[in-house]
């Protein structure tokens, strides 16, 4: 699930999601998972304690946005969503500064040392286009965080209800933030123990699913917590933080993490990790 702060694209994001994702984020393992592999990855940047001026674009419920005000306690984290409705339940998780808006409709007076984008640029019929705007908005060395959903393989009836564009490639990712001048610093897959459950319930169980009309409550379906395994897989997922911590890549998984850097020298992308 993602939000949008990025265009005025009709049916990017349905924000009728919001009140039945805040109910579930801080304990759905997913949530959690991804949280821990964000935080892992943000600390492997040599420059990391030096990090204070944030913004999460498409920041939704804030679920991300309370992770990045506990990694950086000492900086400036905005959050940035175009739904008032995402933006209320960010406040009851986040004292800092909050905008409605479209981002490339708001200039800001000072470039940023990070720019975060969790699962929002699947939503957007030209992620390059965002992509230009972020690497613009970054001071040279400043970094950005993007998670997305992997591999077309994967595609489902979840996907058209979540108003995906598309599934990412770990290729087509890296080559996306190469073209708009990034270098890549990390990338890695995850969700690893989700993709087999992912093949066979979406591509061989749902067939059917996705030639009718796709509803909400099927797609919220997905994100019931069950507890018993949702308490299994959270469990089960914690090595993948590790992982993360050790900057090694996984080799599968349903989403894709990847820390990208403006180099200090315009003209000087290359990637750092393959």
């Amino acid at each position: 699930m993602a939000h949008s702060a990025a265009g005025t694209q009709e049916a990017n994001y349905d924000p009728a999601f919001y009140a039945a994702l805040f109910a579930m984020e801080d304990r759905h393992f997913w949530f959690r998972s991804r949280n821990r592999c964000i935080a892992a990855a943000l600390r492997l940047l040599p420059d990391f304690d030096s990090i204070r001026n944030v913004i999460e674009v498409g920041c939704g419920t804030g679920v991300v946005l309370a992770e990045l005000q506990r990694l950086f306690p000492e900086g400036k984290i905005i959050g940035m969503d175009m739904f008032a409705e995402g933006l209320a339940f960010a406040r009851k998780r986040f004292a800092g500064m909050l905008i409605q808006g479209d981002v490339f409709q708001h200039s800001f007076e000072q470039p940023f040392d990070l720019i975060c984008a969790c699962d929002v640029i699947e939503h957007l019929d030209d992620d390059e286009k965002i992509l230009r705007h972020f690497w613009e908005q970054l001071r040279p060395g400043g970094h950005l965080v993007v998670t997305v959903p992997a591999h077309m393989c994967l595609w489902s009836y979840f996907d058209e209800a979540s108003c995906h564009r598309r599934r990412y490639s770990p290729r087509e990712l890296r080559n996306k933030l190469n073209a708009a001048g990034f270098s890549v610093f990390y990338l890695t897959q995850f969700m690893s123990l989700l993709f087999p459950l992912m093949w066979l319930k979406r591509v061989l169980l749902h067939k059917a699913s996705n030639q009718a009309p796709v509803q909400p409550s099927s797609t919220m379906s997905d994100l019931a917590i069950y507890p018993a395994l949702n308490t299994m897989l959270d469990f089960a997922l914690r090595p993948e933080a590790v992982l993360v911590a050790r900057g090694i890549s996984i080799p599968f998984g349903t989403s894709l993490l990847i820390v990208a850097t403006k180099p200090k020298v315009v003209g000087s992308a290359t990637d750092s990790n393959s």
